[in-house]
């Protein structure tokens, strides 16, 4: 037998994991009639575990999508909250876009996914519809998926969300 000169890397986010939430967030967004949806999960260093894009979705919504939960992650908290905190510095949201070369996208549509403790061990970023129903569907699929989320809740009246 060959000797194995490589460990394997631990992440943060499974395959199996971050399919299953990429699944239940296009599912919640074909129950609530969403338009087409593009689904990043992110491992919590960062690192992109699984990318799904229905039929019908622009060419530059992977991008929006890995960006929104880049953005969540790099910050540590949801992109809805840096969306308010920031809405008043633009210098500081084009400072932090050209840092990390692009991928800070701070709109609704960027969760963090929690575990029992309360750390993030990954994030989910969704682009597709309307920023709101893009949170929606990332939330239920992070918490159908046995995590908790930041933000806890989608916004209140995402439903009413408009293009």
């Amino acid at each position: 037998m060959a000797k194995r000169f490589l460990i394997d890397v631990a992440s943060s986010m499974s395959l199996a994991v971050a399919d299953k939430i990429a699944d239940a967030a296009l599912k919640a967004g074909r129950n609530e009639d969403m338009l087409p949806l593009t689904v990043a999960v992110l491992d919590s260093g960062g690192q992109l575990v699984v990318l799904k894009r229905e039929d019908g979705c622009g060419t530059v919504r992977s991008e929006i999508a890995i960006g929104k939960a880049s953005a969540a992650l790099g910050m540590g908290v949801g992109s809805r909250t840096l969306r308010d905190h920031l809405k008043e510095r633009p210098a500081f949201q084009a400072a932090i876009s050209a840092a990390s070369d692009g991928r800070f996208v701070a709109v609704p549509g960027g969760v963090l996914i929690l575990n029992n403790a309360g750390q993030a061990v990954g994030a989910v970023g969704i682009s597709g519809d309307t920023s709101d129903c893009d949170e929606y569907a990332a939330i239920t699929a992070i918490h159908g998926a046995g995590f908790a989320s930041h933000p806890e809740e989608p916004a209140e009246n995402w439903r009413e969300a408009q293009l």
